[in-house]
C-alpha cells in the first residue's frame, strides 16, 4: 500500500537528484528564514554552480521552485510537498538506525542517504509504526506525518541566547560529525537543560583571553566554554531569564 499525502516517487522531475535538492532546499530555510542562493546550495551538495543552475531550472520548469537570476531559490507549495517526503523518510532512517540497529547519531547522516531512496513505501511505514511514530529524529529535527505535517518547537540557537537565559536542548545540527561527539562528551544532548552564562573570549590552545568569542554555559551542574562552532550547533526552546 503506498502512503497517502506525502509520497516519494521517482520519475521526471521526482528523480534521485531533484528529491535531494528538493530536500536541501527545504532543510536550509527550516530553522532559520533566509533563502539559499544557487552557490550556497552548490556547496551543500557538493556540486559545480553550472550543474546546479541547470537542475534549478529544470526544477522550476516542473514548478517545484521558484527562483529567477541572481536571486535566491524558494520551494512551491509542490516542491514543499515534495521535500517533505523526502524529509520525512530521512529522518525516520536516521531514527530507526539509532533506536534499532545501534548506529550513533553521528553516523547515521550518510547512511540514511542511501537509504532513503531505496525503501518502499510499504517498509517505510512499517519502521514508523515499529518505531511508535516518532516525532523526532536523534538529532532533536522534526519528523513530518505521512501527510506533510510536522511540530518544530519555538527554539533559538545557543549562541544566539541572551546570557542568563535558560532552556532545554530542542535541536542539535547533525552537519558535522565530529562537533556531534564533542557535544555528547560534553553532555549536550538532546533535552539537557542549559543555562547561558556571559560570553567569553578565551583562546582555544592555551585558555588565555583572546578575540575569538566562545560561550559559556552550564549542564548539570557543571560549567562549560563552549567554541564557536559548537555552540552554533545547538537550539534551544524558547528561552527564559534565569
Amino acid at each position: 500500500m503506498v502512503e497517502s499525502g506525502v509520497r516519494a516517487e521517482s520519475s521526471g522531475a521526482a528523480s534521485t537528484a531533484a528529491d535531494d535538492y528538493l530536500k536541501t532546499i527545504y532543510s536550509h530555510t527550516e530553522w532559520q528564514p533566509r533563502p539559499i542562493t544557487p552557490g550556497e546550495l552548490a556547496v551543500r551538495l557538493g556540486l559545480a554552480p553550472s550543474s546546479v543552475t541547470e537542475m534549478v531550472k529544470k526544477l522550476g520548469l516542473a514548478g517545484l521552485v521558484d527562483h529567477r537570476p541572481y536571486a535566491a531559490i524558494r520551494l512551491t507549495p509542490e516542491g514543499e510537498v515534495r521535500a517533505l517526503a523526502m524529509v520525512r523518510r530521512h529522518r525516520l532512517i536516521e531514527t530507526w538506525l539509532v533506536a534499532v540497529h545501534g548506529y550513533g547519531w553521528d553516523e547515521v547522516h550518510d547512511e540514511a542517504e542511501v537509504l532513503e531512496h531505496s525503501l518502499s513505501d510499504r517498509l517505510l511505514a512499517a519502521i514508523d509504526t515499529e518505531l511508535g511514530h516518532p516525532r523526532r529524529d536523534p538529532h532533536g529535527d522534526p519528523i513530518p506525518s505521512a501527510e506533510g505535517v510536522l511540530e518544530r518547537p519555538s527554539a533559538v540557537r545557543l549562541d544566539e541566547a541572551a546570557s542568563g537565559a535558560r532552556g532545554r536542548v530542542v535541536r542539535i545540527s547533525d552537519r558535522d560529525p565530529d562537533a556531534l561527539r564533542e557535544l555528547e562528551r560534553l553532555g549536550l544532548v538532546l533535552d539537557a537543560e542549559v543555562a547561558v552564562n556571559a560570553p567569553l573570549a578565551v583562546d582555544a590552545a592555551s585558555g588565555a583571553p583572546s578575540g575569538a568569542s566562545t560561550i559559556v554555559v552550564r549542564v548539570a551542574g557543571v560549567s562549560l566554554v563552549l567554541a564557536p562552532h559548537l555552540a552554533a550547533a545547538v537550539w534551544l526552546e524558547a528561552s527564559i531569564p534565569a
